[in-house]
């Protein structure tokens, strides 16, 4: 699936942009300040969007209600998945200790994600894609496929079989001297979550069925759908237009699988230094220099991943 170098033209370096397609200094500052008053309203409104979904299910108290506040936690759980994501970069806050403890507590921790971890791990990916020590080959590894074979992985993920994988695996490494720690915290706060929402709700299947099941089932669907988007059939390479893919975006998607402006993955993998708010700004940097192509672009996620599915 790497596009023909026709598509990929070597444009770099020019006035503002490195050979690499890292902003010159000058830029450089101005699209990687951080808005922190603005994040914060960010992570205030992420909880606000959570609290009132079982609110209002609970007040409704109908069984369409409760489907319908299920369904809406998948989106939620991507808006903590990337959150956590850019805490991890330490682009959330200035201050690294805040980014860190808010990166943690309230964001990290509640979404099951051990983010030290998380951290090491994903800057390896950041090192080198589809490198020898990629953790994410698990993911986008073995594209294009069939679509009968995306499907089965897609209803293993529906039906809760990775979610239990995942699960056990964090469960079982409570027996880890290096992770024990980390995992006591995580089930600790999943632990206060059930508490509060059992207590204030009166219910004590709210929690297992608003958070723990919507984290096993459909984030993983989305999650993956999201992942492959991303680097899919893709390939090693110095060049991140062979290593990671660009999609046009849709409001659509935006709501429900990529927020943030995390569908501006290439320009994310070109300088991983700049925060979620000016990535777009970024990416029509990297446009004007002709270094993103229209045909690079992917017109739509269904598209991409009907090529996905192609074989």
């Amino acid at each position: 699936m790497v596009l023909s170098p026709a598509l990929r033209p070597d444009v770099l370096p020019t006035e503002r942009l490195q050979a690499n397609g890292v902003p010159r200094p000058e830029l450089r500052a101005e699209l990687r300040r951080i808005d922190d008053w603005a994040n914060a309203r960010t992570v205030a409104g992420v909880w606000l969007w959570t609290v009132a979904l079982v609110a209002l299910a609970v007040w409704w108290n109908n069984p369409v209600g409760y489907v319908v506040a299920f369904v809406l936690m998948g989106p939620v759980y991507v808006r903590f998945a990337i959150l956590m994501h850019e805490a991890a970069h330490k682009l959330l806050f200035n201050n690294k200790r805040v980014n860190d403890w808010v990166g943690t507590w309230l964001i990290a921790y509640p979404a099951w994600t051990p983010i030290g971890f998380y951290r090491r791990a994903h800057f390896a990916h950041h090192r080198e894609e589809f490198g020898p020590d990629e953790p994410d080959m698990d993911f986008y590894g073995g594209y294009p496929c069939t679509g009968r074979k995306l499907r089965q992985r897609l209803t293993r993920d529906a039906i809760g079989i990775s979610g239990w994988k995942n699960f056990w695996a964090l469960v079982k490494a409570v027996r880890s001297e290096r992770a024990r720690r980390v995992v006591l915290s995580i089930l600790g706060v999943q632990v206060l979550l059930w508490a509060a929402a059992w207590a204030i709700t009166g219910r004590w299947w709210i929690y297992p069925l608003l958070w723990w099941l919507p984290w096993m089932t459909q984030w993983r669907v989305l999650n993956r759908l999201r992942s492959i988007s991303e680097h899919g059939g893709l390939e090693a390479s110095k060049d991140r237009r062979v290593t990671t893919h660009h999609v046009r975006q849709s409001l659509p998607a935006r709501l429900w699988m990529v927020p943030y402006n995390t569908g501006w993955h290439l320009a994310h993998h070109v300088d991983m230094g700049i925060p979620w708010r000016n990535l777009p700004a970024f990416h029509q940097e990297l446009v004007r220099a002709g270094y993103v192509t229209e045909g690079l672009t992917y017109p739509s996620y269904r598209a991409l991943w009907r090529a996905l599915a192609s074989f």
